[in-house]
C-alpha cells in the first residue's frame, strides 16, 4: 500500500514542503514515482518521518536526527552514539532549565516590585529600562 505526499502528511501531521524538505537533505529517502511523476510512500516512510517529527518535537537538531537515523538503520551498533546525543540534548535542555528559572524569578520579583500601582512608580518599567539588574545575561542564553 502506498500514499501520496498529501496523504503522508495528513497521517503523520506534517506539512508537505516539511516532507519534501527532510527528502531535499537527506532524512527521507526519495521515494519512488509514479509515471506522471507524484511521489509514493509507504508504511516505512510514515514510520520513519513520525520518527523524525517525535526527535524534533524532542528538540535534536537536523545533525543528531541524521546520526540517530543511521543508527537505527544499522541496529546491529553500539548504542554509545545514541547515549552521547541524548546526553548532549539533556545537558541543553538542563542548562535552559536554569536559564528559564532565572528568568522566572527576575519576572516574579518585577511583577512583586510593581503591585499594581501607578506606572510612574512601576518596577517592571525601571526593571526592564535598567540593564544592571544582571538580566542582561538571560538573553544570552
Amino acid at each position: 500500500m502506498d500514499f501520496s505526499i498529501g496523504e503522508l502528511a495528513r497521517r503523520t501531521k506534517v506539512k508537505v514542503p516539511t516532507i519534501r524538505y527532510y527528502e531535499q537533505i537527506g532524512l527521507l529517502l526519495p521515494p519512488p514515482r509514479t509515471e506522471g511523476q507524484q511521489r509514493r510512500y509507504d508504511k516505512n516512510a510514515i514510520a520513519r518521518l513520525a520518527f523524525i517529527k517525535h526527535a524534533r518535537e524532542l528538540g535534536f537538531d537536523i545533525e543528531a536526527i541524521r546520526a540517530l537515523l543511521s543508527l537505527q538503520d544499522n541496529p546491529d551498533q553500539s548504542c554509545s552514539v545514541a547515549d552521547r546525543i541524548a546526553k548532549a540534548r539533556l545537558a541543553e535542555v538542563e542548562e535552559r532549565i536554569v536559564s528559564l528559572n532565572a528568568l522566572r524569578a527576575e519576572l516574579r520579583r518585577m511583577v512583586e516590585e510593581c503591585a499594581s500601582g501607578r506606572v510612574a512608580e512601576c518596577r517592571v518599567i525601571e526593571t526592564l529600562a535598567d540593564s544592571s539588574h544582571g538580566h542582561g545575561r538571560l538573553a544570552e542564553t
